[in-house]
């Protein structure tokens, strides 16, 4: 606040003068005479506009309270942070996840005596007719009776089953149909195989089982390659629910329809294999190798019968064999696929493909060769086991399949076409457009009579829908961009699992347009296919009468001594002559047609 200067300069010597004559000219040498200014801060240096003298303000006190301190450790230094926005904290929450596990419970029948042995049905018969006979177990039964019939009256007043909008189906024709992706099931092994069979769990499909093989001759991921195929819970398609672990790669897996429990499969090296998921990974029942196939069995299927436990099975070695899974030791019956048509000493056809959805013991077997078999397993003659063979495809026949609804009409699968046909007509009823691509399976829908998918080897999924249409798919998905091997519908027909080359199996939804049955479509689709074969076999009978005339035209020739018939070469001079002569034009060699009349025997040549 205070400013000490010094003086110098003029002003300071004039000073000392006149001090000098008035201390008699005496100056003391040692003083040095200082002068001090006082001034505010303020008001000197450059002015300062912003401060301003206040008094301070008392904005609050804390009350000590000194019995607190022993509680209270010293923080020094002790630093404090603050910012001219709002604090705010982030909090994340992620649920618990469960994992489930598949429990059992067995149950067995109690409540009988000591001294009846409830597995003996004599025994058993003889207590409940004791019991019977009893005057207290009558009047318990005769009170238990009023107690009830007041529910059962109420029943019969109120049906709590009626359906109130049956026979009403929704129109779904407007919406466009689509599909979505729901899961992707891929292959854990370093190694990536092929999708070689898809089953669905037959209780709701809730699990789907997958097998895993690769079939290409002198594969290099034979030898680096698992042999497990694998189960999947569809609600978790992060980790396989149960591993099966095959000595051999599996080609073809199928759950037990009567048992969702079973499973039987055909293995590379031509095993046929049952399976108990309860029981662990390791199969419970394997043939024995010398009864067994001697080709990788491609297809098996289970037997509709009065047991759950027979099975068939197909492979390229040209034999079906038909199997117990009590005793897998040995084949009960078999079959070889000789065509009956074929030259002398032609072996067996090699199965592909199996279609045994049908009781009675008649079944398909489509073949490498291109050919459709239709067999009957009890046939009264044994050589009746092979019946009508169908001219199918230029290729295997990948996939065969009856439609649930009609099971008189099949599908076949194989080169580029999807095919039709009636088992009683040699010649497919319909007939797709060639793809560019191989298509490798088909599946019907269970729920419509019209509608099928197909899977191709450019990674398609194409949905055909043929109620409405029947040149072109109703819906085509790129799915994978590698092809897609196998493919399967839900036995409710709103799923459908496609399986890739790459080892990865797509689960996709389709909408409600092609997963519900449409109004009429049951008997438009059967009018199709009726008027379809009415059709085919007008046809088949013009061929034959045509064949039939033909073969009369020769018979006659030679009878009227024809033999002398203008040779082809001489024939096909008159008509390149014929044709120089009708144009104005000069063929080849100068040759004009003219001077050169026709054979008379011309006609007669071109009709034989």
């Amino acid at each position: 606040r205070s400013l000490r200067a010094r003086s110098f300069g003029p002003a300071a010597g004039l000073w000392r003068a006149n001090l000098r004559e008035a201390s008699g000219g005496r100056l003391a040498a040692a003083m040095e005479i200082t002068t001090v200014y006082q001034k505010e801060r303020r008001e000197f240096g450059r002015p300062v506009g912003h401060f301003a003298t206040v008094s301070p303000v008392d904005l609050g006190g804390f009350d000590t309270a000194p019995t607190k301190r022993e509680d209270y450790i010293e923080r020094n230094p002790s630093s404090l942070a603050v910012q001219a926005v709002p604090e705010q904290s982030e909090h994340q929450v992620n649920t618990e996840r469960f994992k489930y596990t598949s429990v059992g419970m067995f149950h067995q029948e109690g409540g009988w005596p000591k001294d009846v042995d409830s597995t003996e049905k004599e025994q058993t018969t003889r207590y409940r007719k004791k019991v019977e006979k009893d005057e207290e177990y009558i009047r318990q039964v005769k009170a238990l009776g009023e107690v009830i019939e007041g529910p059962i009256m109420q029943n019969i007043a109120v049906d709590i089953y009626e359906e109130y909008f049956q026979g009403e189906y929704a129109d779904h024709s407007t919406e466009p149909p689509s599909a979505k992706t729901l899961s992707v099931f891929k292959d854990p092994n370093e190694t990536k195989r092929s999708v070689s069979s898809i089953s669905w769990y037959p209780d709701g499909g809730k699990k789907l089982a997958v097998a895993f093989s690769t079939l290409q001759f002198q594969d290099w991921r034979q030898e680096a390659m698992s042999n497990k195929s694998y189960i999947w819970d569809v609600n978790n398609p992060n980790a396989p629910d149960q591993e099966l672990a095959p000595s051999s790669p599996l080609n073809c897996l199928q759950y037990n329809p009567k048992d969702p429990n079973l499973l039987v499969s055909g293995a590379y090296n031509g095993l046929v294999q049952c399976w108990d998921t309860r029981r662990g990974e390791a199969p419970v029942e394997t043939s024995i190798i010398e009864k067994s196939h001697r080709d990788p069995v491609y297809d098996v299927w289970w037997l509709q019968g009065k047991t759950a436990y027979e099975c068939a099975s197909t492979s390229t070695d040209g034999q079906v064999l038909w199997w117990d899974i009590r005793k897998l030791a040995e084949p009960a019956e078999q079959l070889s696929l000789d065509d009956k048509g074929a030259a002398p000493g032609a072996g067996p056809m090699g199965g592909v493909s199996l279609e045994y959805s049908t009781a009675g013991g008649k079944f398909l077997v489509g073949t490498e060769q291109g050919k459709v078999i239709a067999c009957n397993r009890k046939a009264k003659n044994p050589s009746d086991r092979v019946g009508t063979i169908y001219e199918g495809h230029c290729g295997p026949v990948y996939a065969l399949a009856r439609n649930p609804f009609f099971p008189k009409y099949f599908m076949t699968v194989g080169d580029w076409t999807v095919r039709l046909w009636n088992e009683d007509i040699k010649t497919p009823v319909m007939t797709s457009n060639y793809a560019k691509d191989y298509i490798l399976d088909a599946t019907w829908s269970p729920t419509r009579p019209g509608v099928f998918a197909t899977t191709k080897m450019d990674g398609t999924l194409d949905v055909w829908d043929y109620f409405y249409k029947q040149n072109e798919p109703a819906l085509s998905l790129q799915v994978d961009g590698d092809g897609l091997a196998r493919v399967k519908m839900q036995e409710a027909g709103r799923w459908v699992a496609a399986g890739s080359v790459d080892g990865s199996v797509y689960m996709l939804e389709l909408c409600d347009g092609l997963s519900q049955m449409q109004q009429n479509e049951k008997q438009g689709v059967s009018h199709m296919l009726d008027r379809e074969s009415k059709r085919e076999k007008n046809l088949e009978a013009r061929a034959k009468e045509l064949r039939a005339r033909e073969l009369r035209a020769k018979g006659q020739a030679k009878e009227e001594g024809a033999e002398a018939a203008v040779p082809w070469e001489e024939r096909r001079k008159e008509v390149e002559a014929e044709f120089w002569r009708l144009t104005g034009l000069t063929g080849p060699e100068g040759v004009t047609g003219e001077g050169i009349e026709p054979s008379e025997k011309s006609s007669e040549t071109a009709e034989q």
